[in-house]
């Protein structure tokens, strides 16, 4: 018989933390508490632990995170993970079958050239109890807010000066060519036609074009300009069309001011767009607890283009304390192969990361993307989901070398090959004494469902992540990972998922590790602050509580990639590393230790669930050996 019981236990703390994270916890006794057949479940831990095991060793390949909580309850099981080869010196990185390999004498690289990297990328896991597990999750945290919302806010009033506006909070995805709202980007090119009228900003057939000469050929004038002549929202017309999204980059449906103004290897060296990105870091500053990951595209078709980029960085000082950037990868092999750009994968391969480990080996090689990498903290993965795939990725899949054909690679070859190449350059940048780089690309908006296997295995964080909600296995599976998840109902709410269907509210209830971010405030947004204008929607349209926006900010700065040194000195305190409640400071995050407490214990308890279950099978499993070895033999010759 099942048991609902309401308890205030809590062991191990002193007086005053046992008071502030006292609070009703919601129990289940009896057997069979998950509500399944012991069998159903044996199964079910079986393959949700091997998924995560292949996770944590992914994870621990690449130098990413992997949730500590999780990791520890692993470790009961007494399953070793592979062990990671050290380097020595590192002067070879040749590319071998699209994976760049770092060896310290050419006699190893000849022995070892041949081993091919893909072959333990593939595995797969049966459908399994998760629904219900996500439904309990549900409804334990209504009971959870139905018994504790008054002491969560109780416990947040009495903190002095601290509240939802000064907490801080990270934009943990927003593409830097977007950052500024419409009307920014209005004032800005009426400002640039009147300060730099003579300025040549484009060649057209061999010859120079000022400013004011290219908006003559469209007839325009800075009076005439206004937000519904740049025409850059997003509206009805987008919803479920990619192409016309992307024509939405374009001021006034002219790519040539889209190349003017918001890119930054142009014939004025991206000064415009350098500009622009300095007055968003300016307003990021003088929030003061606002910051931002803003995306740069590197795609891959010269070897040039970091230094480039990183030279556009350096020249016009586009540095912010409250701003760190991620590298997106757009996903475009198959355009640039097609005008003859690219001969093959590899090529787009070796074009994005040989640099890497060139400036890695050797700083001097390339002094200002050595300074650029320094703000620098991972790749993104970038394009269309909803794009048809022509190809499956398996073992008789092309080598990078061999993929000449026409169709694009699929986004679980695009995701391995970044993976790969990201996890030795790593091991060589830990091994040099920098930072190491995450991988967080765009996984879930739209698509197969199987972008979100490929980001499970192979990414600390993800962005969108809509598809979970049809996918209860990835779902529960991401949520004992705890896998970082940026959604952008606004973004989607345009393009692929009516508000009111995000599965946010849903998601945030159950306890993935989830954060608010913008994407594209110039599509999307109209106010100053459109990280704010994000929570506020949000906040309207789902009722959140004090506590569940802050809890929403203090996720999205344990997954941004600012340095631990930040976090623990100034945005969430010097213990925020550890588990359960001790982690917070409430005087820093205004998340009342209620709630971390019961995120702990809630995950501590699934983790468990299926842990002991895969033990007890396993201790049935030896005994029902022991008495089979124990009986003795009947009747004989």
């Amino acid at each position: 018989m099942k048991m609902l019981h309401l308890d205030t236990v809590d062991v191990g703390f002193t007086e005053r933390e046992m008071i502030e994270r006292e609070y009703q916890r919601v129990s289940i006794s009896g057997e069979e508490k998950c509500g399944v057949p012991f069998s159903d479940l044996v199964d079910a831990a079986k393959c949700v632990v091997k998924a995560l095991f292949i996770r944590e060793k992914y994870m621990n390949r690449s130098m990413q995170n992997f949730c500590k909580t999780t990791a520890h309850t692993l470790q009961d099981l007494e399953m070793k993970n592979l062990d990671l080869g050290q380097y020595d010196e590192i002067p070879e990185t040749p590319m071998v079958d699209g994976v760049v390999h770092v060896y310290t004498k050419k006699d190893n690289m000849e022995k070892r050239v041949k081993k091919r990297c893909v072959h333990g990328f593939f595995c797969t896991f049966r459908k399994s109890f998760c629904y219900r597990r996500l439904q309990y999750l549900s409804s334990k945290f209504q009971m959870h807010v139905l018994l504790n919302e008054m002491k969560e806010l109780a416990a947040q009033k009495k903190v002095p000066h601290r509240d939802f506006y000064n907490i801080r909070k990270v934009d943990t995805h927003i593409h830097a060519s977007s950052c500024m709202n419409q009307k920014h980007l209005l004032r800005f090119i009426k400002r640039a036609m009147k300060k730099y009228p003579e300025e040549i900003v484009h060649i057209e057939r061999g010859r120079g074009q000022t400013l004011k000469e290219v908006f003559e050929t469209m007839n325009l004038t800075a009076f005439d300009l206004s937000v519904d002549t740049l025409d850059m929202h997003a509206d009805r017309n987008t919803f479920h069309r990619f192409d016309k999204f992307n024509s939405k980059y374009n001021p006034i449906g002219e790519s040539i001011l889209r190349e003017i103004f918001i890119k930054t290897d142009n014939h004025i060296k991206g000064k415009y767009f350098a500009h622009i990105i300095r007055e968003v870091m300016a307003d990021l500053e003088e929030s003061k607890y606002q910051n931002s990951e803003l995306r740069l595209s590197i795609y891959g078709r010269s070897r040039d283009e970091w230094d480039n980029l990183a030279q556009w960085a350096v020249c016009h000082r586009v540095y912010s304390d409250n701003v760190r950037w991620l590298i997106q990868l757009p996903r475009l092999f198959d355009v640039y192969h097609t005008k003859k750009q690219l001969a093959n994968f590899q090529e787009m391969l070796e074009n994005i990361f040989i640099p890497l480990f060139e400036v890695t080996i050797d700083p001097r090689s390339h002094p200002e993307l050595h300074l650029f990498l320094d703000h620098v903290v991972g790749f993104d993965s970038v394009d269309d989901e909803s794009k048809p795939e022509h190809h499956i990725f398996n073992l008789d899949s092309p080598l990078p070398a061999n993929w000449t054909e026409e169709d694009n690679p699929p986004y679980s070859y695009y995701l391995y090959y970044t993976y790969a190449n990201m996890t030795v350059l790593n091991h060589l940048r830990r091994r040099r004494g920098f930072h190491t780089f995450v991988l967080r690309p765009h996984c879930g908006e739209a698509g197969p469902i199987h972008h979100l296997v490929s980001g499970f295995m192979l990414s600390e964080n993800i962005s969108h992540g809509l598809l979970l909600r049809k996918a209860p296995v990835l779902q529960y599976l991401y949520y004992l990972a705890q896998i970082g998840i940026a959604m952008s109902p606004l973004s989607n709410n345009s393009l692929f998922l009516s508000y009111h269907r995000n599965p946010l509210p849903e998601y945030l209830s159950r306890g993935l590790m989830i954060s608010l971010s913008t994407d594209d405030p110039l599509q999307f947004h109209f106010t100053k602050e459109p990280l704010m204008e994000e929570y506020s929607i949000a906040t309207q349209v789902w009722k959140l509580s004090s506590c569940d926006m802050c809890e929403l900010a203090r996720n999205s700065v344990l997954m941004s990639g600012f340095s631990h040194r930040v976090k623990q000195n100034y945005w969430l305190g010097p213990s925020y590393s550890r588990e359960g409640p001790e982690s917070n400071d409430i005087r820093r995050t205004n998340v009342p230790d209620i709630r971390v407490a019961y995120r702990s214990e809630t995950l501590n308890e699934e983790l468990h669930l299926i842990t002991n279950a895969v033990r007890t099978e396993e201790l049935d499993a030896i005994d029902e050996e022991d008495t089979l070895t124990m009986t003795p033999l009947r009747g004989g010759r």
